[in-house]
């Protein structure tokens, strides 16, 4: 099941750009950081045109938002997905078919990829996307995994709409029972929450401006550093950010789906 994302909005990619740069301008352009940027491809990538919907040319889409965030190494992580890795009903990848795109992209990153040894866990409840509901359609449901270790099972989620740890830290098991399952990692979005991984040895930090899809694969990526910073500029201005944020010496990560770049006025 997929929406169909057609056409591709040139203003509202100017516009994702826009935001991204004002943010490099406020505070990275003078601190010793290191900027990525990385697009995530909505399931009609892999679906729509081979079955003759309409499609976005994605191919445009990618070297036009490489173009116009130039002041980030891009990295391109399509090459890694297929349409398996998405859940049937739902908009979202799996956490469990992205630990390579999450490997990839630390190995970019800092050099080296996490090797991380995971646990695949079943959620014992059926998973119903977003897309049976807007549907109305009778459809069999996703079956929901996530990864455990005990890296992830010691890492220690702080959320600023609270100003507290999670109690349920990575996943919590209370969302899987609500309106959208997807909600157990991390508690869902978040304007900002901050992953505190005690077995990384280092002291790097990643700083990832992300949406929804960031939230199954932040866990992924913190393997490789003592503190990740997640950051939604949908429900943060970026202005107020210097009071909460160290942006020196850390890795950022601009990270968003190609549905987020082309419906961009959900960015603050």
């Amino acid at each position: 099941m997929s929406k169909i994302e057609y056409p591709m909005q040139i203003s509202m990619l100017d516009n994702a750009a826009i935001r991204m740069e004002e943010i490099y301008n406020l505070y990275l352009r003078d601190e010793n950081s290191k900027c990525y940027f990385s697009i995530v491809p909505d399931k009609n990538f892999y679906l729509a045109k081979e079955n003759g919907y309409p499609a976005m040319d994605y191919d445009n889409l990618f070297s036009y938002m490489k173009e116009k965030v130039d002041f980030a190494k891009y990295i391109d992580i399509t090459g890694l997905l297929d349409l398996q890795d998405y859940y049937k009903t739902d908009t979202h990848w799996r956490q469990e078919e992205i630990v390579d795109v999450a490997q990839f992209l630390q190995k970019e990153m800092v050099g080296v990829s996490s090797d991380t040894k995971y646990e695949v866990k079943e959620v014992p409840v059926p998973f119903y996307g977003v897309y049976c509901g807007q549907s109305a359609l009778s459809v069999e449901p996703d079956k929901l995994y996530y990864l455990e270790s005990e890296a992830l099972r010691d890492c220690i989620v702080t959320s600023y709409d609270t100003g507290k740890p999670l109690p349920t830290n990575i996943y919590n098991m209370e969302k899987v029972l609500g309106h959208d399952a997807y909600e157990m990692f991390l508690s869902g979005t978040s304007a900002l929450q901050v992953i505190e991984n005690p077995k990384v040895e280092n002291q790097k930090e990643l700083i990832v401006f992300r949406d929804s899809f960031g939230s199954s694969i932040a866990p992924l990526l913190a393997q490789g550093y003592a503190k990740t910073t997640l950051i939604d500029i949908r429900y943060i201005q970026p202005a107020v950010l210097k009071n909460f944020v160290n942006f020196e010496n850390a890795d950022v990560l601009f990270m968003y789906s190609t549905m987020v770049l082309n419906n961009s006025e959900t960015l603050k």
